[in-house]
């Protein structure tokens, strides 16, 4: 079985939503499910990060495409559409699906693809992890050496500031509340409450100079580090 993830399909017809979140589900995913592309699109840009989302193209609203656009590669995307022309396959994957399967498909098939996704995914993170760096534009993070480069320029940081960069690279796209923050920052030798957060991303951004703006904030929620 696949490592368990959490998926978010998104798809206006009810009985392929349903067949779909089930045949996940049974995979072992963690699987929500909505009917339109607003409310997956407010689910995308919430604080809680999904591992792949299963996206129809013809939604109501606000359209698959649409979404694509705006996730900007934030997360990956398999495509479930009924658009089959070699131009729609193309258009879509430059705008930022990962991959497609057409209507009407076998559920085999859509699973195959969706595990292929999960694996490439998750060997890339681990690619990454093994080479000991993380880096967005010019921002670089060595893991094994404990030092942060900003434009070559070595950036001296607390242990409290390093781990709350480190979290924010790792989950690059995805909008990370404080909650989840302090969640994920939170260790030996590092104390970190609700209300400090804000402070040590105001020390953060004032140490990063010009790779400050790679952190975004996300008013209300939390903050991300915008993908490169």
């Amino acid at each position: 079985m696949t490592k368990k993830s959490k998926i978010l399909v998104i798809e206006d017809e009810k009985d392929v939503k349903d067949l779909i979140s089930l045949h996940l589900k049974r995979e072992g995913h963690e699987v929500i499910a909505v009917e339109n592309g607003e409310e997956g699109l407010t689910l995308l840009q919430g604080p809680s990060p999904f591992d792949l989302v299963v996206l129809d193209w013809m939604l109501p609203g606000v359209s698959g495409l649409d979404i694509c656009k705006k996730m900007n590669g934030a997360v990956p995307i398999l495509m479930v559409t009924a658009r089959a022309d070699a131009s729609d396959i193309i258009l879509g994957l430059e705008m930022g699906a990962d991959d497609f399967v057409t209507k009407p498909f076998e559920i085999p098939v859509l699973l195959a693809r969706v595990r292929a996704i999960l694996r490439r995914s998750q060997t890339a993170q681990n690619t990454q992890e093994e080479n000991g760096v993380l880096q967005v534009d010019q921002l670089k993070i060595d893991l094994g050496a404990h030092q942060v480069f900003c434009a070559g320029e070595e950036v001296i940081l607390t242990p409290s500031e390093f781990k709350l960069l480190t979290a924010l690279i790792r989950n690059q796209g995805r909008v990370l509340s404080r909650e989840k923050l302090i969640e994920l920052v939170q260790g030996q030798g590092v104390a970190v409450v609700d209300r400090s957060i804000d402070t040590h991303v105001f020390g953060l951004r004032k140490k990063l100079g010009s790779c400050s703006t790679t952190i975004e904030t996300i008013r209300g929620v939390g903050y991300r580090v915008i993908p490169s």
